[in-house]
């Protein structure tokens, strides 16, 4: 059975120029940085995102980690959302690899008060440890953090001497939302993870990219997290089709979950997260105990979601159609009808 899979934008399969770039890509030795397409898919990310520097890595957890572990020392604090996906999805791992303490500042949907985060700056004393990093996510969930509200935490930031680093693993889809160049996201961060596996279709892969002298000591960083590659530059050559060509169609996307909103609408009940409408996913709700098997029965009939967790989670992206939209939503209007 071939199933309509609204679980995530990571489930994509490779695109037919995907694999034909692999085939033909030159390789070379990573740890020695002999590989030459690799070398050059991170010259031109760092170009395009106005910084010096990048570095490849396996995942965005990797390279999160990787950019905390280069920033900070052991026992720094690091200020990040209390939703943020370097506390929630990546299995713990700042403490356990950087030794940092995580400071889950809240916020209103990704917006800090600014006064309370400057506030929440701490200076090393006998008994305090020392704020080092503050790490900003955008897009922050199905939201697109503003431009403006970035340059003021970056501001902040820069005010006490502070580094900023950007979880940046669906900035494509945030610049598109916001039409801008990547560019002007980037430039409110020191240091920003870009992943090209999340929409853009890439099989693997995060790009960390940054200042020179930074990324250089994160290439160190990386061999002892274990990230020392070898003939890597045909998962480059992917790279190289998901940055150049494929963040180019994220529009059919987002209109495409605009799209799949529409018919959720139409069930009673229902209740569209408007907060969280500026890219690829929608988040809703229903006041319905059957929810809470949605997930099996849209399995039994062809379609994958993630299971109900306070609130359901649709993601489209290349491979879903919206004539697959439009299957998937009636399955879920005839489950609660």
């Amino acid at each position: 059975m071939k199933y309509i899979d609204l679980r995530s934008d990571t489930v994509t399969k490779l695109t037919p120029k995907m694999r034909e770039e692999m085939m033909n890509a030159e390789v070379g030795d990573d740890v020695f940085s002999d590989d030459p397409t690799m070398n050059s898919l991170e010259s031109y990310t760092a170009e395009l995102f106005g910084k010096e520097a990048a570095i490849f890595v396996p995942s965005g957890t990797f390279s999160n980690q990787l950019a905390l572990f280069t920033h900070c020392k052991q026992g720094d604090e690091v200020i990040v959302d209390q939703f943020a996906h370097i506390v929630q999805h990546e299995s713990g791992a700042s403490p356990i690899i950087s030794g940092v303490q995580l400071f889950t500042l809240e916020s209103n949907g990704g917006i800090w008060d600014l006064n309370k985060l400057e506030k929440m700056i701490k200076v090393r004393t006998i008994s305090t440890t020392r704020t080092k990093l503050v790490c900003m996510e955008n897009a922050y969930g199905g939201k697109v953090l503003p431009l403006d509200y970035m340059e003021k935490v970056f501001n902040v930031a820069k005010k006490h001497s502070l580094s900023v680093h950007l979880d940046g693993a669906r900035i494509f889809n945030a610049a598109t939302a916001l039409k801008v160049h990547v560019k002007e996201i980037a430039k409110y961060a020191d240091t920003v993870s870009v992943c090209l596996s999340k929409a853009l279709g890439a099989p693997v892969g995060t790009i960390l990219v940054g200042p020179k002298d930074f990324i250089e000591k994160a290439r160190y960083n990386r061999k002892i997290m274990g990230g020392g590659m070898r003939q890597i530059g045909i998962l480059a050559a992917c790279g190289f089709v998901a940055i150049k060509e494929m963040s180019q169609r994220l529009s059919i996307d987002h209109e495409n979950a605009r799209y799949m909103e529409g018919l959720l609408r139409e069930i009673p009940g229902a209740k569209v997260d408007e907060t969280q409408t500026d890219i690829n996913m929608v988040f809703f709700d229903i006041d319905d105990n059957r929810k809470y098997d949605l997930d099996s029965f849209l399995f039994e009939n062809g379609v994958k979601i993630l299971p109900y967790e306070g609130a359901f989670r649709f993601v489209t992206h290349y491979d879903v159609s919206r004539a697959e939209i439009k299957q998937a939503i009636e399955l879920v209007k005839r489950y609660f009808s």
